[in-house]
C-alpha cells in the first residue's frame, strides 16, 4: 500500500470518524437552521423545516441534549437561536436554560413548521426556510449529514451543488475499499498514522461512565450492572462489554449532552464500533497499538459497508458496526484475515434484517443484541467455524456476502422503509 493509499484512507476515517453531541439526525437539522439564520443575520420570525422521510423517522422519537425534550421542534429551534454552524455536529453544545426557554417560546408561539419532503430521491435531505423583516434564507443539507449543497439569502444563490444524490458531493465513495484492503490497511499501516483514532475510546467509554452515573434513556447498561443482573449474566468480559455499549447508548438517545465519536453520521454505529474493542481490549491487557489497530479494523470495516447500503436505509446501523466490532475483537483473540472474513459471514448470516425504526432510547436494546452477536461471531470465528455459501445469502466471497447485505438494506427493504414511518407517523 503506497503512502498516496495510505493518506486516502486516513482522510476518510477522519471525514467519517468525527464528535456528535446528540443524535445524528435531528442534530443535522439544527446545524442546517443554524446557517439559515446566520444567512438571514437575525432572529427568524418563522421557519419552515422540510426532510426525507428517513431523516424524519430518526429525528421524531430522540432526547435533545440539555434540554429535556423529544424532537425536531426544539432542535430547529435552538439551531436558530443559538447554534453555531462551524461545529458541526457539536451546533448545539453551546445549550443553555435560558437558551431552552427561548426554544419553548418560538415553538409555542407556532413559528416553527416542519413536514415531510415530497418526491425526493435523496434519503439524507434537510431544507430550512427562515424570514425575519421582509428578509428571506435558505439552507439545504444533502447526502451526508453536514453537507450543505445550497444557500440563499433573498433570493441570491450563494452555493448550489445541486440537491439530487448523482450531485451531491460524498467524499466516502471516492476511496474503493474491499475486506481485504481494510484488513492490510489496519495491520500494516505505520501506527503514528492512526493513532487518533484513539480519542474514539477515550469519547465513547466517558459517554458510557456518564450513563452509569445519570439516569438515562431506558437505563439498560446501568441495569445490567446491578445485582441482579450480575447473578443472571455474570461479572465478565461479555457482560461489561454490552453494558458500556448500551449505556453509551442509553446516554446518547436520552439527551445527554456528551459528544461521542460517530461513524459514518452515526453515533450509535460510532459507540457500537468503538466499545465492544476498547473493552474486550483493556480487560484482556491487549496493548496501545493492539487496540489502536482493531479499532481502526472496526471503524473502517463500517466504513466500507456504509459505502454501498448509505448512510440512512431501512437496515439497522448497528449490524453494520457490530460486524466492524466482530472483526476488531476477531483481530484482537489474534485472528488473522482469514478469521476476520469468517466473523463477518456469521455476522450478515445473523443479524441481517433488523429494522431501523428511527432513533430512540430503545436503540440501546437493539445495539446490545448487535455486539452480543458481534462477540459470538468471533469466537465461532476463532474456532473456524463460519455459515457457508450453501445456508442463505452467504457466499464464499466476503466481499459478496456484503453487497448481498447492503442491497437486502436498499432494495430490499424500501418497502419496509415506507411501512415503518407510516406507522410511526400515523400513531
Amino acid at each position: 500500500m503506497d503512502k498516496t493509499e495510505i493518506k486516502e484512507i486516513v482522510d476518510l476515517i477522519k471525514r467519517e470518524v468525527v464528535p456528535a453531541i446528540g443524535c445524528t439526525e435531528p442534530i443535522a437539522v439544527a446545524l442546517c437552521a443554524a446557517r439559515a439564520a446566520e444567512l438571514l443575520g437575525m432572529e427568524p420570525e418563522s421557519i419552515t423545516v422540510q426532510l426525507s422521510a428517513n431523516i424524519l423517522k430518526n429525528a421524531m422519537g430522540v432526547g435533545i441534549p440539555g434540554t429535556g425534550m423529544i424532537g425536531l421542534p426544539i432542535a430547529v429551534a435552538l439551531g436558530a437561536l443559538i447554534g453555531r454552524s462551524e461545529y458541526g455536529l457539536e451546533v448545539l453544545k453551546d445549550c443553555s436554560d435560558e437558551a431552552v426557554a427561548r426554544g419553548r417560546a418560538m415553538i409555542e408561539a407556532g413559528k416553527i413548521k416542519i413536514s415531510l419532503k415530497e418526491n425526493i430521491a435523496e434519503k439524507l435531505y434537510i431544507e430550512v426556510e427562515a424570514q425575519a423583516d421582509g428578509h428571506r434564507s435558505k439552507a439545504v443539507i444533502a447526502s451526508m449529514h453536514t453537507n450543505f449543497v445550497c444557500l440563499e439569502r433573498d433570493g441570491e444563490v450563494l452555493l448550489d451543488k445541486g440537491s439530487s444524490s448523482e450531485e451531491c458531493v460524498d467524499d466516502g465513495h471516492t476511496v474503493h475499499l474491499s475486506l481485504r484492503k481494510v484488513y492490510d490497511f489496519a495491520t500494516t499501516v505505520p501506527l503514528d498514522d492512526i493513532s487518533f483514532i484513539l480519542e474514539s475510546a477515550r469519547l465513547n467509554k466517558a459517554a458510557a461512565e456518564r450513563s452509569f452515573e445519570g439516569d438515562f434513556g431506558h437505563g439498560l447498561g446501568k441495569t445490567m450492572r446491578g445485582n441482579l443482573e450480575v447473578g443472571i449474566m455474570g461479572d465478565s468480559v461479555f457482560s461489561h462489554i454490552l453494558s458500556y455499549t448500551s449505556a453509551a447508548c442509553d446516554a446518547r438517545m436520552g439527551g445527554a449532552m456528551v459528544p461521542v465519536m460517530s461513524n459514518s453520521g452515526s453515533g450509535n454505529q460510532g459507540i457500537a464500533a468503538t466499545l465492544p474493542v476498547v473493552i474486550f481490549a483493556q480487560e484482556r491487557g491487549k496493548s496501545e497499538e493492539e487496540l489502536t489497530r482493531a479499532l481502526i479494523l472496526s471503524h473502517l470495516t463500517a466504513i466500507y459497508i456504509k459505502q454501498s447500503l448509505g448512510r440512512l436505509s431501512a437496515l439497522c446501523g448497528c449490524v453494520v458496526a457490530a460486524t466492524g466490532s466482530s472483526c476488531g475483537i476477531t483481530l484482537l483473540m489474534g485472528g488473522g484475515y482469514e478469521q476476520i472474513s469468517f466473523a463477518v459471514k456469521n455476522m450478515i448470516a445473523n443479524l441481517t434484517g433488523m429494522i431501523c425504526d428511527g432513533a430512540k432510547p430503545s436503540c440501546a436494546m437493539k445495539l446490545t443484541s448487535g455486539v452480543s452477536t458481534a462477540v459470538l461471531s468471533a469466537m465461532l470465528a476463532m474456532e473456524g467455524k463460519h455459515v457457508t455459501s450453501v445456508e442463505g445469502i452467504i457466499d464464499d466471497d466476503v466481499d459478496l456476502c456484503i453487497r448481498n447485505l447492503t442491497l437486502i438494506g436498499t432494495r430490499g427493504m424500501e418497502t419496509t422503509d415506507r411501512l415503518v414511518l407510516e406507522i410511526m407517523t400515523g400513531k
